[in-house]
């Protein structure tokens, strides 16, 4: 692409995070990437429903993206959550500290497995797909509560053992495709590219405001060290705001398959060279980040890309699964949080600043004003 697309960076701290949210989001010029007639869906994004810094959008991220939104005119605003195997979308929403702000500045919430709030039904892309036409011959599902509404995206900065970082590309995995989305796990980076053709073509603006201020360095997007990072960043290019998260996490880009083929597809921006980075001066920041390898990411391998892949339509496509499933949740949550993560976590309270941020939204709810809308009769 020759346009030239923009990313704002800014480092910010407890003390002003929720300000610094709406100066970013201005930035990166919110105004004229969302349609202000249309209700804006939030996306936040539940790696894990642990609360463990890294993994999930934080709770003043969330906040200061509900501020500056409806600061800047948009108060027709909705969130909507999504499960997927291994997380408990009740469980991660109140355990993040997202109720007290969905609650005080009168967000609803709707959930895209609950056919009260959505139902999912077959689109035809007007592009060609790369591979979800084939994954599912039977039709590609979405919900239909998506169309014609504004979405806003809301990943951290993260490894991921799939896709080497995960950011705001794979942030709409979860909520664009059901429970059957991890039949897409072999050609996740072409899947990743097809959905953001998708959105392009259902949303009428699409935004996001990643949260850097614990990033997550190693086998992500749960089992990572947290690194203090301060940053925070906003777009309304979804290929260039992970591209220069990823430049700063340590990675090239454009060696890495689903931005490089969104580049290549003219669906975003994700060489270095072409995005104008605004706010603070980010060029020389690279922090060496390594995704790194464990037990799960070593099993996932041998079922999505290694020479055990032949197996994929015997097990995830049977009932089989569930023992897959069963065990990917005791690894994770009865084995790892137990014995490793929620010790980092509650270090992390005590002794970073933003985990005394995180504290004072557990003790006190919502930090802001509150922003609802006034009833009238």
């Amino acid at each position: 692409m020759s346009t030239r697309a923009k990313v704002a960076v800014l480092f910010t701290k407890p003390e002003t995070a929720l300000a610094d949210y709406e100066r970013l989001m201005h930035l990166a010029d919110v105004k004229q990437a969302l349609d202000p007639s249309a209700t804006t869906i939030l996306k936040d994004n539940i790696s894990w429903h642990f609360p463990f810094p890294s993994a999930n959008t934080t709770p003043w991220q969330l906040e200061g993206t509900v501020v500056g939104l409806r600061n800047a005119g948009y108060n027709d605003l909705v969130c909507v959550q999504n499960k997927t195997v291994v997380t408990d979308a009740f469980k991660g929403e109140d355990l993040n500290k997202y109720v007290p702000v969905f609650r005080h500045h009168g967000i609803p919430v709707k959930f895209n497995f609950r056919d009260e709030d959505m139902r999912w039904e077959v689109y035809t892309p007007k592009r060609k797909m790369l591979v979800l036409d084939k994954i599912f011959p039977g039709g590609i599902k979405i919900p239909d509560y998506f169309h014609g509404k504004n979405i806003v995206h809301l990943p951290t900065v993260k490894c991921h053992i799939y896709t080497t970082t995960t950011g705001a590309m794979k942030n709409a995995f979860g909520g664009l495709l059901n429970t059957n989305r991890h039949y897409t796990h072999s050609h996740i980076h072409e899947t990743l590219v097809d959905l953001l053709a998708i959105q392009k073509e259902i949303h009428p603006g699409i935004f996001a405001l990643m949260d850097g201020t614990s990033a997550g360095n190693g086998p992500g997007p749960r089992i990572m060290e947290p690194v203090q990072k301060n940053v925070i960043l906003a777009s309304a290019d979804q290929v260039a705001i992970d591209a220069v998260a990823a430049k700063m996490m340590g990675f090239d880009p454009m060696s890495m398959q689903y931005i490089a083929t969104a580049h290549s597809e003219g669906l975003g921006v994700g060489d270095p060279a072409e995005i104008e980075v605004v706010g603070d001066d980010v060029s020389g920041e690279s922090w060496g980040f390594k995704v790194g390898a464990t037990l799960h990411s070593f099993m996932g391998y041998l079922a999505w890309f290694g020479p055990t892949k032949v197996l994929q339509k015997a097990i995830f496509h049977t009932p089989i699964v569930h023992a897959t499933n069963l065990f990917s949740e005791a690894f994770h949550d009865y084995y790892h949080w137990p014995m490793k993560e929620k010790k980092i976590y509650e270090r992390w309270l005590r002794e970073s600043p933003w985990g005394n941020l995180f504290q004072k939204y557990i003790d006190e709810g919502a930090q802001a004003p509150s922003t609802a809308p006034v009833a009238t009769a």
